[in-house]
């Protein structure tokens, strides 16, 4: 496990440099190889913006957040996907094209809901912050979500399953960091048997 520090990666982010982005992502990997890792994953959604810049570089092989939840979406056989995150990376094609690939639709919120998300995001969540307004915003952004032919959600961001999940959820959940986690457990036994 390394990561630069996040505030390296919302700067970055804030000056839409996915270049940079990218070369922090790529810098963590090189560490992780050297040290002996067989694949890699990142638990943050919002800067697989910059695997374009990462794969064709990268020293390993990486697990995809967005690709995972898309599988995993299909196999439960959901069709029409409401997505929530920061505003980058809802803003951001990581998931429709991903979501697409498998046929499946993705509906983004609303302009001034991506704000609002975000807001809660990285002004509450990120800094341990929990508020039921929080929480009631996100289930009301859902419930629209729902409205709007959605069979389920993806949390496309690791804070909102510390508000978010399917025992409050009007829409079932797809919780992206732990759907990711699951992928890499699977990964790695595959690892360990072909060793075997």
């Amino acid at each position: 496990m390394h990561t630069p520090s996040l505030a390296e990666y919302v700067d970055c982010l804030n000056r839409s440099d996915l270049r940079g982005v990218g070369e922090l992502m790529l810098s963590s990997a090189g560490k992780l190889a050297s040290i002996g890792a067989d694949f890699l994953i990142c638990p943050d959604n919002t800067i697989h913006q910059a695997f374009p810049y990462v794969e064709p570089r990268s020293p390993l092989p990486w697990l995809h957040i967005a690709e995972v939840v898309a599988a995993e979406a299909s196999e439960r056989r959901f069709r029409r996907l409401g997505l929530t995150g920061t505003r980058w990376l809802v803003d951001s094609d990581v998931y429709p094209e991903k979501l697409a690939a498998h046929g499946l639709e993705c509906v983004r919120p609303s302009s001034s809901e991506r704000n609002e998300m975000n807001r809660i995001i990285m002004h509450e969540l990120v800094n341990g912050v929990f508020k039921p307004s929080g929480v009631a915003y996100y289930q009301e952004v859902i419930e629209q979500m729902k409205a709007k032919g959605c069979d389920a959600v993806i949390l496309g961001c690791t804070e909102i399953p510390l508000i978010i999940n399917d025992s409050n959820s009007p829409l079932p959940t797809l919780d992206s960091t732990r759907l990711l986690a699951r992928a890499a457990l699977h990964r790695a036994r595959q690892d360990a048997d072909m060793r075997m």
